[in-house]
């Protein structure tokens, strides 16, 4: 059993198709914002797109999490 969160996050990168789909589209949505965030002023519509993304990443955040505690729930059960 996977003793840490990063453990599990490790092993669920390894052996979910799920998890590992989501967290590619986690970090493909990270470098997109981190590069509106690195600029100096945001046009109105980058703005609009940084708060998108926000709202991507954070969704699928939530989708990660859900199967990392359905996962704990598994092996407390």
């Amino acid at each position: 059993m996977e003793n840490t969160q990063e453990e599990l996050k490790t092993h669920l990168m390894q052996t979910d198709e799920e998890f590992r789909r989501l967290a590619e589209q986690h970090a493909k949505y990270h470098h997109q914002l981190e590069a509106l965030e690195a600029k100096s002023h945001l046009t109105t519509e980058e703005e609009v797109e940084e708060h998108r993304l926000k709202k991507i990443k954070l969704q699928l955040k939530d989708q990660m999490n859900a199967i990392i505690s359905r996962r704990r729930a598994q092996h407390v059960a």
